[in-house]
């Protein structure tokens, strides 16, 4: 019922390759907390760490459980001095990441700032984002919601904070999202709506312990209905969607348009592609798709452009009527995109 998991499936990212770590983490912190064995609390180090590499958001569950073992301990409740080893093993294997973040000027934090507008919003964005944050997950839940409608007798949650596994299942749900919704707030900053793709792994279980007094068995057929409608309904809009429009993300021929790009660089130079400078989508695929697998750049100016060593083979991805204009090698376009190519005839 959760479009992320249906309709967006097809489309692999970040947020697609947390998935796995995000559960293996909710996972092990729980069996951390109710087992006490040592295997978990390092395989919890290790899920969480790749978590965090996957997506800096990731921080989001690790802050909502850090906060959890604090209110343990508030409550006098006993937390294994294990968990000591999670700690290490986290720092041990994000710590080559931060040792590149440092060396290459934090990179990924001036993407994720410019993916979120931080440095371009104003006082009323403080407001509006927040808001639009809201809507857009009231909206992508509503399917969820209508389906567990369906179950209930009636709808009356059952939040226990003294119930453990209800007070965990809060704070692996909704706190993550609480604590994102104030981060707009503080910022102003825009969330994109995939970044919370993740979020909702296991608002199920949520729901489900909460309201499992008030399922009626009898409604399971009308829940099958809605069920089965939107397990249908979504790969056959993909479909449609797929075979009536080439322009979708996953569409993109980004292995043929490198083909063509490494023939002409063939047919006019000698050595090797070293550099692609450009944006993130066709640059950062030109650099993947290429066989020499050269460096991505975002961006360079035109002052460096001119300065660029013939020996050090080089392509710029840009507009292709600035590029033919300032470009001092061979020029070409392909999808209204504009490749500079540099290097030794």
């Amino acid at each position: 019922g959760i479009i992320f998991y249906n309709f967006t499936t097809p489309e692999f990212n970040v947020y697609v390759s947390q998935l796995p770590f995000r559960i293996l983490t909710v996972y092990y912190c729980w069996r951390c907390l109710n087992k006490n064995n040592t295997i978990d609390f390092f395989l919890l180090g290790i899920f969480s760490a790749f978590g965090f590499l996957s997506h800096y958001l990731f921080i989001y569950l690790l802050i909502s459980i850090f906060f959890y073992l604090v209110y343990l301990l508030y409550q006098k409740k006993n937390i294994s001095s294990k968990i000591y080893i999670s700690a290490i093993t986290f720092v041990i294997i994000i710590m080559p990441h931060f040792i590149w973040l440092f060396n290459n000027d934090f990179i990924t934090l001036t993407y994720a700032s410019q993916r979120s507008t931080i440095l371009e919003n104003d006082i009323f964005d403080h407001i509006i984002n927040p808001i639009l944050f809201m809507v857009k997950q009231i909206g992508i839940l509503a399917p969820f919601f209508l389906m567990v409608f369906l179950l209930l007798k009636k709808v009356k949650f059952n939040f226990n904070l003294k119930d453990n596994k209800m007070l965990f299942l809060l704070v692996i749900n909704i706190l993550p999202l609480a604590l994102l919704f104030v981060t707009s707030i503080l910022l102003g900053s825009k969330i994109r709506t995939m970044w919370v793709s993740p979020f909702y792994l296991s608002i199920g279980i949520l729901f489900l312990y909460s309201l499992k007094k008030y399922i009626d068995l009898k409604k399971i057929k009308k829940f099958l209905t809605v069920f089965i409608f939107i397990l249908i309904l979504s790969p056959s809009t993909y479909l449609i969607i797929s075979l009536s429009q080439d322009n979708k993300r996953t569409d993109y021929p980004g292995k043929e348009i490198s083909d063509l790009v490494q023939r002409k660089w063939t047919k006019n130079f000698s050595n090797e592609i070293m550099v692609v400078i450009g944006d993130e989508w066709s640059a950062g695929n030109l650099s993947y798709h290429l066989n020499s697998r050269p460096k991505w750049f975002n961006e360079m100016n035109n002052e460096d452009l001119k300065k660029i060593d013939p020996d050090y083979g080089f392509i710029y991805v840009g507009n292709p009527k600035i590029l033919k204009n300032i470009c001092p090698g061979i020029f070409g376009s392909i999808t209204r995109v504009g490749y500079c190519m540099i290097g030794i005839k």
